[in-house]
């Protein structure tokens, strides 16, 4: 039992995953950096969760100023990429081509670990074979555990905006059947009256 406690520290604290929702305005980008060695595992993940028709503009680029990823309007996507240089790699959101409408994001920036030489002891020697299986199985566990979270977070984010949208077809379906209901009682009024003058007897006196 004595491996429980460090293995479920290792499961929490391993990976660096941050969760954030942003608003990005009309004309604007916004921009986030990260600060890397080389051969870093990296990943993006993001969702459009409210404004406008839920795309935005993305782009990630490497300390060399190279343009590693960009996507044009899109509304959800994932990305994963080693970094080639050490250095500050920049995560951007823009929103340029929205004359009017906010967006808000939910993103996650998901930095891995270096691969680690493997440890020896005092005397020269590999430490236990078992021992670094463990942690790599540890790692493995740590990393699915982060996904799985992060995905429902995802689908709640998806969940809401189609929620969203369906409660606003509702509304538009219901306003438009009572407006529907107001013309026919209107036009059955008006028929009623029009033909009551019509075969009025009017008398001369």
């Amino acid at each position: 039992m004595r491996w429980l406690i460090p293995c479920l520290f290792l499961i929490f604290s391993n990976p660096c995953v941050n969760c954030y929702f942003i608003t990005v305005d009309a004309h604007a980008e916004e921009c986030f950096f990260d600060n890397v060695e080389a051969g870093t595992k990296m990943g993006l993940t993001f969702e459009i969760a409210e404004g406008g028709f839920l795309d935005i503009d993305v782009k990630i680029i490497g300390p060399d100023g190279k343009i590693i990823y960009q996507g044009d309007q899109e509304s959800s996507g994932k990305y994963t990429f080693a970094a080639h240089l050490p250095g500050i790699y920049t995560y951007c959101f823009g929103n340029q081509k929205s004359s009017m409408t906010p967006k808000v994001v939910m993103f996650n920036m998901d930095i891995g670990e270096n691969t680690k030489p493997i440890e020896q002891t005092s005397d020269g020697k590999n430490s236990d074979p078992n021992h670094n299986k463990i942690d790599d199985m540890i790692k493995e566990l740590s990393t699915s555990l982060w996904s799985v979270k992060n995905e429902q977070e995802y689908m709640q984010v998806r969940d809401r905006n189609h929620r969203a949208i369906s409660e606003s077809t509702n509304s538009r379906v219901v306003m438009w059947a009572f407006f529907e209901a107001m013309v026919l009682v209107c036009m059955t009024i008006g028929q009623i009256f029009y033909l009551k003058r019509f075969f009025e007897v009017r008398r001369v006196v």
